[in-house]
Parts: C-alpha cells; structure tokens; sequence
C-alpha cells in the first residue's frame, strides 16, 4: 500500500507546478451567490443575497485579455432574511423582478493587478447598463470536486450606487444609503 502512496502523493505535489491552460468554466449554483449590504437610516447596514448565478467563464491565465465572463443572476431570489422586506425589494420601486427578473454582467476587460485580478464589465440591473470594476481575489485552486471535474474559486468586491440603476430612486439616502457594497463568491467547474 505504502508504495502506491507515495506516486500519488508526488503526482498532487508536482499538480500546482503545471501551467494553467484557458478553458470555459460555469458557475457552481451551490457555491456561488452575490451578497450585498447598503446603509438603512445611516444606523446599520441591511444584509442580503442573490443565489442561482448561471453563465460562462473562459479563463486564459497565460493571456488574460482573452479570459472573459458572462452571467446572469436571478433577481427573484432576494433574501434579506426578512420575507415583507424581500417582497418590497422585487417591487417596480426596487428591483422590478415581474419586468426585470434577471441581471448580468458580461466582462470587457480582465486585468492583473498588485493583489488579484480587475475585472471591468457591463452591469444591467432593472434594464439599466453600467460599467462596474470588479476587484477579484483568485484563483483559488483548482481542485478536484465530488464529481469529478476540476473546481476553482473567485472572490470579488464592488462598490455600485444604487440610484444608477432607479433601485429605490423614490427613497432618499437617509433612509437607504446611495452605496451598495457586493461581495461576489463564485465557485466554477471545468466544461
């Protein structure tokens, strides 16, 4: 047994030397979501989460120039953890889920930066399209899954004002504040 080991054991030692090659990834849905905090009454910050995050990810580490991304998040799936307030949010003041129950962000740039990846792109909320950075830790991994596919993680952050958007445009900062903090986790699987 112990000599079967030890070919394993260097084949995962020797695993992180090999170059990443591009491939397409897509979003893992149970370990990918979109959360998001903003200011209620400038006392606390309100919490929040979007989960079934669908799409394609071509990630070229050799040349990141021709990695891109391409994914859309299911707006009916708000969770504040408070069912009248998450009702409120899908409403034509917020949200618009009935016309609008989808956003996406389809990237225009990926860029290496002293701590992680900038990745500049098209964010289309309630019909409405704006250019957000988004600042990504990653890759982490990859690693093999459960199913036997190769998974990776990303992690990124923004910062987007919600007024851009028409998101609660009848309510004034004091009540919810202007800026929309997004903390993003997407895991991926290799296609």
């Amino acid at each position: 047994m112990k000599h079967l080991l030890l070919p394993a054991l260097l084949l995962f030692a020797i695993a992180p030397a090999v170059p990443a090659q591009a491939a397409s990834w897509t979003p893992d849905q149970a370990h990918s979501d979109v959360e998001f905090s903003v200011l209620h009454m400038s006392l606390s910050n309100v919490h929040g989460r979007l989960g079934h995050v669908t799409g394609i990810i071509h990630f070229d580490p050799a040349d990141l120039a021709n990695s891109n991304v391409d994914v859309t998040i299911d707006v009916n799936t708000i969770d504040t953890g408070e069912g009248a307030r998450d009702a409120v949010l899908k409403s034509a003041s917020f949200f618009d889920v009935e016309d609008h129950p989808a956003a996406t962000f389809v990237s225009t740039k990926v860029e290496k930066t002293a701590s992680g990846l900038a990745v500049t792109g098209n964010l289309t909320l309630r019909g409405v399209t704006k250019s957000v950075v988004l600042a990504v830790e990653g890759p982490n991994g990859p690693v093999t899954g459960m199913d036997q596919k190769l998974h990776a993680g990303f992690t990124a952050t923004a910062s987007i004002d919600r007024r851009d958007f028409g998101i609660g445009a009848s309510f004034p900062p004091g009540i919810i504040g202007d800026q929309v903090q997004l903390s993003i986790d997407l895991e991926i699987v290799k296609q």
